[in-house]
């Protein structure tokens, strides 16, 4: 007989760091472009797997010496290699059990979320995007931190999620009792694009529980992530500095939907015309995390740390001196 058990502890062996079962109805209230319920309308539960980053992903970075495996490593490796890999053995197990399994990737939403048109009124348009961090909210493994980055009891903010749609009559997992993000606001406060909120934060409901976090301003997000910020890019050539500065000031600051719009536009424009970013996404396929989450995972994962709530651990604490700034 298949059990949750078996399937997780086989996702482990696979590759999947830790793993998790949500039943469907959790995603009771989700936004018709975002409910995989339309992917396979008769699935019964999904299994949520992490893949750990590892800390030293963001060794150089924190030194300023060593900007390329955070993105080699710590995105493409994950995302295009181990978790597809992982997917597959797991999609595979599940058929030879003789159930159906849809596998979701993490980088499946580029094709073009929202993209295409309806082909039945009743139908949202493919696209679908599910929401990673609420899938794996939804099957029990951590919580969402103010920072809106996914925290779990094992890694806090160190990990990237894959996700599989199946039939198979899955027992879920209790949804996490929360307790790690204490509101500490290091996130926001190390942010060198000042993108999340202090004072304004977003509120959903998601399987009868409230998850909240910080209002993210879409645009600064996007600005600091790629790069933009000359105090944390050493790559970012002087001649674009003013162009960017220009880009970032002139964001819509109301409309979110133009505001995510806006985002993309700055994304591409620093990913087409600073060198470094632009190899990254010819060599990786991913964009270029030359900021590497200053605040929302590295300023987390070092309180988190140092309050002793990982089950990873560590002989040696990770900043080991004052943070960089050009």
């Amino acid at each position: 007989m298949l059990t949750s058990k078996k399937v997780k502890e086989y996702a482990k062996k696979c590759g999947a760091d830790i793993a998790g079962i949500a039943s469907m109805d959790r995603f009771e209230g989700a936004p018709k472009q975002m409910d995989p319920r339309y992917i396979f309308p008769d699935a019964k539960a999904m299994i949520v797997m992490g893949f750990r980053i590892p800390r030293g992903c963001f060794r150089g970075i924190e030194e300023g010496t060593y900007f390329a495996n955070y993105c080699s490593f710590g995105y493409y490796h994950i995302n295009l290699v181990r978790a597809m890999d992982t997917l597959r053995d797991v999609t595979i197990f599940l058929e030879d059990e003789g159930y159906e399994a849809v596998p979701y990737d993490n980088t499946s939403v580029r094709l073009g979320c929202d993209a295409g048109r309806a082909v039945s009124p009743e139908k949202p348009r493919p696209d679908v995007f599910v929401h990673f961090r609420i899938a794996a909210f939804a099957a029990g493994l951590g919580e969402i931190g103010y920072s809106k980055v996914f925290l779990t009891p094992e890694f806090g903010p160190r990990q990237r999620f894959a996700l599989i749609l199946t039939d198979a009559p899955l027992e879920p997992d209790p949804l996490f009792k929360g307790g790690l993000c204490d509101r500490c606001m290091q996130c926001a406060k190390e942010c060198s694009g000042n993108a999340i909120s202090r004072t304004k934060t977003v509120k959903i409901k998601v399987a009868g529980k409230t998850c909240e976090w910080g209002e993210l301003d879409e645009v600064k997000c996007a600005g600091a992530y790629e790069g933009g910020i000359t105090e944390t890019n050493p790559f970012l050539p002087e001649n674009l500095r003013e162009e960017i500065n220009r880009l970032l000031k002139e964001a819509p600051k109301d409309d979110w939907q133009a505001q995510a719009a806006y985002s993309s536009k700055v994304w591409n424009f620093i990913r087409d015309k600073v060198p470094y970013n632009r190899a990254a996404w010819e060599s990786y396929h991913h964009p270029a995390p030359i900021e590497g989450a200053r605040g929302c995972m590295r300023a987390c994962m070092i309180h988190l740390e140092e309050q002793g709530k990982l089950k990873n651990k560590f002989k040696e604490p990770f900043r080991r001196g004052k943070a960089w700034k050009l």
